[in-house]
């Protein structure tokens, strides 16, 4: 075990039930990543990319293997320990922003804070601070109906690091957005990983933004393998 992980999975086996027969999506799939490192994965769309990434994340359970999250093996721990933990290790940015309607940027920041259970005038402080640094400043009490696409994506980077945490995984995170706002969001996510000295896990369809990753890796077949 690398005492330097922040993640390691060893032996994910995961298949789902078929017409016939059980499809297998992830074969003995071994995945490590350390502090400060960023990792990608690249796949042909249904390969099981984002069912991987639910399982690293303990939002899916494998049918078998082990994962441990800084050393300690989630096998047994009940879903509020599940949910404790990944409060403080990991944010998320999905393709598909889950901004809530109702709220404005501000709002829609904090409330990874609230959910966490951490709201205080110091995390109020650094939402605004990462809105500004996302080019958000002038729209923070905007709700999220207002916003464009690549506005609500850079919320929910910021969202993703209100906590501080020390992971982030990115699923898709601009699937949804035209290539050049893809890229300028793409280009904030790198530079504020790599600012605050997170680590990530990118999932993306992009061979560029898949090659700016530390290492690259393709998921195929259900196996996992250097890119």
């Amino acid at each position: 075990m690398n005492t330097a992980a922040l993640m390691e999975a060893k032996g994910l086996m995961k298949a789902f039930r078929g017409a016939e027969t059980p499809i297998s999506v992830l074969e003995s799939v071994d995945f490590l990543i350390g502090k400060g490192e960023s990792v990608s994965i690249r796949g042909e769309s249904g390969c099981g990319k984002s069912t991987l990434l639910n399982i690293l994340s303990g939002l899916e359970q494998a049918d078998a293997g082990s994962l441990t999250w800084g050393g300690v093996a989630l096998a047994g721990k009940s879903g509020a320990a599940l949910a404790r933990m990944r409060a403080a290790l990991m944010g998320f940015v999905f393709q598909a922003y889950y901004l809530a309607p109702e709220l404005n940027a501000l709002e829609n920041v904090l409330l990874g804070a609230r959910i966490a259970g951490r709201l205080t005038r110091a995390h109020k402080e650094r939402a605004e601070a990462l809105l500004v640094r996302v080019g958000m400043g002038g729209r923070l009490r905007h709700h999220a109906t207002k916003l464009s696409g690549g506005e609500r994506q850079r919320v929910a980077v910021a969202r993703a690091l209100i906590n501080d945490p020390p992971l982030i995984l990115a699923d898709e995170p601009t699937g949804n957005l035209d290539e050049a706002t893809g890229n300028a969001v793409m280009n904030l996510l790198l530079e504020l990983v790599s600012e605050e000295g997170k680590s990530l896990v990118l999932v993306t369809h992009n061979p560029e933004y898949a090659a700016r990753a530390d290492r690259a890796l393709t998921l195929h077949l259900g196996k996992l393998s250097q890119a």
